[in-house]
Order: structure tokens, then sequence, then C-alpha cells
């Protein structure tokens, strides 16, 4: 059945009120059923004859008038088809929907949380006859049917019921199973055309270039109990929290470099090695289904699909499962905010634009020629609100990290003056974006207690980190760009030139406490000709390890939670490519494999000592010594915890000059034991330091009573810690 001849049978009408199973006057069923045949069409009866069935004057579309003592529940047609193979089926529209009214309100009215149940491709059982139902939302179809190898993926032969008119179409195929490849083909009211679509709820989809969807149960037997029900104990705006960013695609290569680890063998390795380095979560980059392999996966094509280069469902189960059971947990990419216009994907999706803006000043992204997303539709909302439920439900993952959410918030992001849309009031910003962000954040912190939401906003934007109910936008934590960029701009220049720029470390400490930050070194500063974090430094091998090495102590000593991008904690020296594996062969080299272990070390560090992260969205977690000394580079401050315990000193000189007795106040006379030294043998420093300890005396400096005179190290960041047994004496 083709374009024309779908528009002729059910323009106007439901599936429903044309095929299936009607009862007539006495004792009779009238049977209207579909079929692509060559030649004479049957239905099977109860005593095991078959009756032909006749034609009717539509296409493709055969009738009959049976007893219904001669009739099956459960009957079957059977024909020929135009190949001339002989097929038989239990007739898929003698099945009436089980959508119920209130899914159907909830989902209009943007409230049915977990949509991705009641939309999709779904195993059922229906009177005791296993299949699959299918169901997708294309409210300005003429037509939808749902293709696949079971019916030679031919448009108009498993035509879809649109339920009550709602836009939600729907059938159920008896005797299909798992793995069944499928797509819709949608017909538009606008033109007629027929579009073939990839589902928007498929929980699996082929491995490119092919892109079918599979029919999945999304079955996995979990083993981290005990890791879900300690993540619901904790907030971890007082715990450490250290992210290790990962691109599951170039983490490691093995073999073809054109293949990928899945899944499992990625889980296998990677997990003992982060482990190992201390991190607390791993962060990957999108894992849904995309189509490029040279894209870094931002431009998602199936919301609902792990992406099959790395492997299945189950595969990615296996991964966070693995990540779990080994007290790490799983932070994903989630971009809400632009699609691409692949043919395939959510791109008027049924000849209209029904995920996006029609209007290009609000529907089309001026930076990536990439779709927005319409918030202000309510079934858009339910799509992208189900679908960040459904990794924290179906996957058990940590937390969900939004990508360019100032893109999101501005009506003029990226535009020039005439190429944007004002709000209703005027002003700029995106008010539908702004309530569905709130919305999100809502909605994740009301049903999973412990998952964390995190922002990628690199503007100004009060309150992102802020409760809804205060106004705010409800994250939990906010990338912290103005700190990543200033002190990489710092940490770039040649020393010699640092002390007219000592405020590119010191700035980020006026709004450091206005949200609760993470500070990162992510991918973002690693492409693009940016060069990797070691070719940053500058100088010399030797003065490129040491600055990098201070880069990650103030990092670590910083307010703030912490992310480092894959390779940065052994100094790759060629900038990240999504095709190519990190450069693991520099472990072998001993400067690499010692940046390594101060990264180690530094998380053992950060974890161990709670003056490190119980503060650090608090200003009583930090109070400067000394910011002042500009012309010799030198920074020092104290960092607090809300225990009462002693303050660990940082201090940091970043030159490559050696300053020996210098003199910093503290808060306590005492013994101060050097607890860090980054300049450390053990990390490939030149080991200058204060031989493990230090004794204050009572000489005023820096507001304090009492100060202590050190040694510190070339290019290098030393921490202090006073003993315990020595009477404290506070001073302030």
């Amino acid at each position: 059945m083709y374009e024309n001849d779908l528009k002729k049978v059910f323009a106007g009408k439901r599936v429903s009120d044309v095929l299936g199973r009607f009862q007539i006057n006495g004792g009779k069923s009238r049977i209207t059923t579909l079929a692509d045949a060559s030649g004479e069409v049957y239905i099977h009866l109860s005593n095991g004859t078959k009756m032909q069935m006749r034609k009717s004057d539509l296409p493709d579309i055969y009738e009959i008038s049976v007893d219904d003592s001669l009739l099956d529940e459960n009957y079957r047609i059977s024909f020929r088809d135009e190949r001339g193979n002989l097929t038989s089926h239990i007739d898929p529209y003698s099945f009436r929907s089980t959508l119920s009214d209130f899914d159907i309100y909830l989902f209009k009215e943007g409230d049915l949380i977990r949509s991705y149940y009641s939309l999709g491709a779904h195993l059922e059982t229906r009177r005791g006859v296993p299949g699959v139902v299918f169901r997708v939302w294309a409210p300005n179809a003429i037509t939808v049917s749902v293709v696949g190898d079971f019916n030679r993926w031919r448009a108009g032969i498993t035509i879809m019921d649109n339920v009550q008119f709602s836009g939600i179409w729907e059938v159920f195929v008896p005797e299909l199973h798992t793995g069944e490849l499928y797509k819709f083909a949608v017909q538009s009211s606008i033109d007629g055309k027929i579009r073939i679509k990839t589902d928007p709820f498929a929980f699996q989809v082929e491995k490119r270039p092919k892109n079918a969807c599979i029919v999945s149960d999304l079955s996995y037997e979990w083993g981290d109990g005990d890791w879900i029900m300690k993540r619901g104990m904790e907030k971890l705006e007082k715990y450490p929290l250290s992210v290790y960013e990962v691109h599951a695609g170039s983490w490691m290569r093995e073999g073809d470099p054109n293949s990928f680890m899945n899944f499992r063998e990625l889980a296998d390795k990677i997990v003992p090695y982060v482990a190992d380095l201390g991190f607390t979560h791993i962060e990957l980059m999108p894992i849904m289904e995309h189509p490029l392999d040279l894209s870094w996966g931002y431009q998602i094509i199936n919301y609902y699909a792990p992406t099959s280069r790395y492997g299945t469902p189950a595969d990615f189960m296996y991964f966070v499962n693995k990540c779990h059971i080994n007290n790490m947990g799983v932070i994903l990419d989630w971009v809400p905010a632009h699609f691409p216009g692949d043919q395939e994907g959510l791109a008027e999706f049924d000849g209209t634009h029904l995920y996006e803006h029609a209007d290009p000043k609000l529907g089309l992204h001026p930076d990536w020629g990439t779709r927005i997303f319409n918030y202000g539709r309510f079934e858009v909302r339910n799509f992208l609100l189900s679908n960040a439920i459904f990794w924290l439900e179906k996957y058990h993952v940590d937390g969900i990290r939004i990508d360019a959410v100032s893109s999101m918030l501005y009506l003029d992001y990226s535009r020039k003056e005439g190429e944007w849309i004002p709000n209703k009031y005027g002003g700029r910003e995106n008010l539908e974006a702004i309530d569905f962000l709130r919305s999100i954040n809502s909605k994740v912190h009301e049903y999973y207690s412990g998952v964390i939401t995190v922002a990628e906003e690199s503007t100004a934007w009060p309150k992102v980190t802020a409760p809804t109910e205060t106004g705010g936008l409800g994250f939990d934590f906010k990338w912290n760009m103005g700190w990543m960029h200033d002190t990489l701009e710092y940490f770039s220049m040649d020393p010699i030139y640092r002390k007219y720029h000592q405020d590119r470390l010191t700035f980020t400490l006026w709004y450091a406490f206005s949200e609760k930050f993470i500070l990162p070194y992510s991918h973002d500063e690693v492409v693009h000709l940016k060069g990797s974090m070691y070719n940053k430094m500058p100088g010399d091998e030797w003065q490129k390890f040491a600055n990098l090495r201070a880069a990650y102590s103030f990092m670590f000593s910083s307010p703030g939670k912490k992310l480092l991008f894959m390779g940065d904690e052994f100094a790759v020296t060629r900038e990240w490519k999504e095709s190519e594996g990190l450069q693991w062969d520099l472990l072998n080299r001993d400067m690499n494999s010692k940046m390594r272990m101060l990264v180690r070390d530094l998380n053992a560090l950060y974890k161990k000592h709670d003056e490190l992260h119980r503060l650090d969205s608090d200003y009583r977690g930090f109070r400067w010594i000394d910011f002042n000394d500009s012309a010799q580079s030198v920074l020092s401050f104290m960092r607090f915890s809300d225990l009462d315990d002693e303050p660990m000193i940082c201090v940091f000189n970043l030159t490559p000059v050696v300053r020996r007795n210098y003199s910093i106040g503290v808060p306590s006379k005492g013994v101060y034991d050097e607890i860090f030294n980054s300049d450390s043998t053990l990390y490939g420093g030149s080991g200058v330091g204060n031989l493990g300890k230090v004794f204050s005396v009572q000489t005023r400096m820096h507001g304090f009573e009492n100060s202590i005179e050190i040694t510190l190290p070339p290019l290098a960041a030393v921490f202090f810690k006073r003993e315990k047994d020595h009477g404290k004496q506070n001073n302030n």
C-alpha cells in the first residue's frame, strides 16, 4: 500500500474503526484485515478449516463475516505475499489499544514522568500471545506504520492506530521477539510524504552505518544495591567529588584503529585504573546514539539508546555496575540543548516541526546548525524529562551534566540583533527553557536521592545552583569556567611575567562561593589547537612538569569539586583526538609515571582531609594568608572544615626560584608538618623542602600572632598542618 492508497483508506479515520474484529447481529463477527497478498487471503477457523476472505474495494483490505462459534480469539490470517511466499500470522488488528486515558492526559500535560514505559517498543503478552507493542507520537500524521524485517520494510503493511485521535499511534504485533529490527513510516498530513524515522524512544539501535531500532527488554541482574543505598545517604556538597572525564571511544584503542572497545572491555580496564587513581566518579561524554564517529557524541539522534559502537544496553549496564561495586559513581553528559537535523531522527518528525521550533530564530542553532527543542511544548518537555529519569532508573547512573546550558537560557545566544525573538516581557531570557531546567532538577532530586545534576554554564547567570523554591535553577553544581580559563592563562605564562597577572589566580575567590562549583580541566581545553595540558606549560621539560604539578595542586586545594580529563593525569603530550587512543606508552617514562602518582596522591589527600572538601561552597572554608606577594609570585591560604579540625596551610611558589626563609603567619603556635610537597622527588621534582616539619615562632605576621619560616621549592606547592598534640592557641 502506497501514499495515495493510505490517504484513501485511512484519512480522517482511526485504524481501529476500519480493521479488526467487529460484532454484528446474529452471533457473528466481521473481520477486516490488511494484507499485501498476491492472491487469496484466508482466515483459519477453530475447527481447523479455513475460509477465503473477500477483497474489498479498498486497496489491500480483506473482510469476512464468521460465526463467533467458529472463530478463535487469536484467529490467524494466511496468504501468499507479493513475492509468492506463504505467510501466516495472528491478526494484529484483533488487539485493541491498552494505552490508558490517564497516560494520554499526563503525556499531553508533560507529566508522564516515565513515558518510556508507554511509548517506544515493548515486549508484551496479550491474550496469552507474546509480541511487541509499538507506540509513537506523531500528531500531524495521516498514517503511521511500523516497518521491519517482519514485513519486508514496506510502509503501509503494519498500520498503527491513532489512539483516541491523541496523536499517539499504536499497534501490537503478535509473535515478535527481542532483537526485532524496526522503524516508523510516518505519512505527513502536510505534504502526504512518507518519512522513515527511527523510534524516538528506541532502547537500542543498530551499529552504524545502519540505524534500525532494535526491540530490547533492558533486563539486567544488578549487584550495586549497597552503592545505591549509600548514595542516597550522602549529600555530595560536603563530600569529596573528584571526577575523571572520559571519551569512551578514545580512552584506549586496541588492534584495529577503526574499532572500539565495548563497554565491558572498557569497564574491565578503566575501572581498576581510575579506582587506583582515587577519583570518586567517572564522567562519560555523551554515550547516547549519535551518527558520526568523529563527533564527540553531542549531536544525539536516539536519546534512549546507548551507542551501539560500544556494545549493547547490557554491556553499558555492566559498565555502571562495575563502577558501583568498586565505589565509583557514573555521571553522563546529557544534551537537551539541541539535536541534529539528520533525516532519520527527530527533525520534522511528522512533516512538521514537532520537537523543534518552526521559526529559525528560535529553532535553529546559529553555531552548530542543529535544531533547538521547543521547551514550551508539553510533550517535548515530557520526552526530555523522561529521558533524564530513564538513565537514572534503567542504568543506575549517579548524575547528569547538562551541556551548553547557556545556549538554552538566552534567546539571543550567539545571535545578532534582528536574529532573535524577545520573550513576552521583551527580554532575552528563554522563559520556557528556564522553567524546563527547574523542572528537570526538581524531578531528579524528588525521585532519586543522592543523584547530582551539573550545569555547564559559561555566563554569570545568577542562582544556577540555588534551590528552585528560592528562584534558582536547582543544579547541584556548576562548572567554574572562569576559574578554568583564568588559571590556564596564568600557568601558561612564562614565570617572568606572572607577577603582573597574579589576579588571574586570586580573582575567582571573589565569587567562589556564589555557586556550588566544580573546578574543571575538561576536554574543551585540550582540543582545537589549544594543546595538551603539558604543552600549555612554559619552559623546558622539567619546568613543564613542575608547572603542571603546581597547577593540579592549586586545583585540588582550591574551593570547589574537581574534574580532570583523561590523559591529563599522566601528562599526555599531544592534543586529544577522538580518533586516537591515549599515549599509554608515556607511562613507561619516569616523569609521566610520577605525574600520575602526583594525581593519585592529590586525590588521596583531598579525600582524607575534611578541610579540603567539606566547606567547598562556604566562605568559612577559605581564608587568605597572603595574596599580595605578586613580586615573588607567592600565594598562601588556609582551608577549613566545619568539624573543628586544624586548617590546612597551602603555599605556592610559582617561579623557578627557590625561596628560603620565607615567613607566613599561622593561626596557632606549634609544630607544622609538611604533608604535601609537589616538588618531591617522588613526583619528579628537585626534592627541595622543609625536612618534614617546621616550628612556629611568636612573630606577628599577616594578622596572626605566630608565624612559620619555610623553604619554598621552585614552581611548587607545599601544604602544612599543625600537629594536634601541641596545645592550640587561637590568636584570631
